[in-house]
């Protein structure tokens, strides 16, 4: 609401809006260890999230989405880090002390490029940076790999990554979800489709425990 009101409107309700947001980022958990987020601002991330549907495409873009997961979560967790990609990694300075609304401006800002899903991890494996979770915020477009039937190279430089971090684990959340992804689901990888606000707890609990048998123990325990 806040990117897409109006300048006709009262400065005092988009104020409010601001307001708004930090009061409910204190629901965004807060994650243990190191925390990367990888949110893809590349050129197909200015789609409209909902897709394009005549007189029902939404405003709001994925990278919107993405920008605005980045900053709640940096937000939380000062220690995180960001790195936006599209063909390559985007420098961008983000302050955790700034408002989500200003980190997540930013963010959508950068857009354009193609993409390259590896490249975030390849950077942290080139200056052999630690991770505990990685977080990708991509659109489908990022996860279809050309090569079918042999490893992606985004797989590539994880197993690199979790030669150094094997506690490690990887999110990647895919705003426009379909058949393809780039890192299979296993113990140490999680695909999640769509977005809401439950993803933040999705992605918090998965990193605090993780593995199949953890999602099978929540799914038991849900009452018919």
């Amino acid at each position: 609401a806040f990117l897409h009101a109006r300048p006709s409107i009262p400065a005092i309700v988009t104020e409010a809006l601001q307001d708004a947001m930090e009061h409910a980022i204190a629901n965004v958990p807060v994650i243990d260890g190191q925390v990367w987020v990888f949110p893809d601002v590349s050129g197909s991330m200015c789609s409209p999230v909902t897709g394009y549907r005549k007189g029902a495409s939404s405003k709001v873009r994925c990278v919107d989405v993405a920008a605005l997961f980045t900053a709640a979560i940096l937000r939380r967790n000062p220690r995180a880090r960001v790195l936006p990609f599209e063909h390559r990694v985007v420098e961008v300075a983000l302050n955790p002390r700034d408002s989500v609304m200003t980190n997540a401006a930013a963010l959508a800002r950068v857009g354009g490029g193609g993409t390259c899903v590896s490249a975030p991890l390849a950077r942290l494996n080139e200056t052999g940076a630690r991770a505990d979770l990685v977080v990708f915020v991509s659109d489908n477009q990022s996860w279809v790999d050309p090569a079918q039937h042999r490893s992606t190279e985004t797989m590539r430089e994880w197993e690199a990554l979790r030669r150094r971090c094997p506690g490690a684990r990887m999110v990647c959340i895919d705003v426009q979800p379909y058949a393809h992804t780039q890192a299979p689901d296993r113990e140490d990888v999680l695909n999640v489709g769509g977005f809401s606000d439950q993803v933040f707890d999705v992605v918090a609990r998965f990193a605090a425990s993780g593995g199949r048998a953890h999602w099978l123990d929540l799914i038991r325990e849900v009452a018919l």
